[in-house]
Formats: structure tokens, C-alpha cells, sequence
């Protein structure tokens, strides 16, 4: 068993209150939800234009958990392009 975390850091250039900033992170966790993946914002609570989310799954090998990981970073780039500034990915076996 391995738990792969990605940690996702985005811009949100738009967003001119608290408001928009959640608006577009619950339409990111909406999209997410056909994953095998748990989300939460983890950072930057009260700043109106970044964000940070971090995304866990759990899977049977790392490769696994690495593919899964990787198509939530293209879907979150799909749905709200140019956003993401940076990303991270860890394990625990």
C-alpha cells in the first residue's frame, strides 16, 4: 500500500474577496471527485489570491498512485488553466 500526497499551490489573479477565491476552489474540488483522491485546502486561508490544496490517494503500487496524482494536476489545469504555480508529490510506504 502507498499513500501518495500532492500539494498543489495556485494563483488565483481574478479573485477580489474570499468569496471568489472559494468559488473557484470548490468548482476545482467538484471536478476532483471522479478521482480516487481526498482534497482540502491546506494554506493560505485568509489571502484573497493564492491558495494551496493538498490531494491524497491511496493505491496498491507508487506508479499507481503517481498516475492518479498526475491526472488531477491535468485536470485542475483544464478546468482553471494557468493557475497552478506549483506542485509537489511525496509518498509514504
Amino acid at each position: 500500500m502507498v499513500v501518495g500526497l500532492l500539494s498543489i499551490e495556485l494563483h488565483l489573479p481574478a479573485a477580489r474577496s474570499l468569496k471568489d477565491k472559494r468559488m473557484v476552489l470548490q468548482r476545482v474540488k467538484a471536478r476532483l471527485q471522479k478521482f480516487n483522491v481526498a482534497v482540502a485546502e491546506i494554506d493560505f486561508h485568509d489571502l484573497w489570491q493564492r491558495a494551496a490544496l493538498g490531494v491524497v490517494t491511496i493505491a496498491t503500487s507508487r506508479d499507481h498512485a503517481d498516475r492518479e496524482l498526475a491526472a488531477v494536476v491535468d485536470e485542475v489545469e483544464r478546468v482553471e488553466p494557468g493557475l497552478i504555480t506549483g506542485t509537489q508529490v511525496e509518498f509514504l510506504t
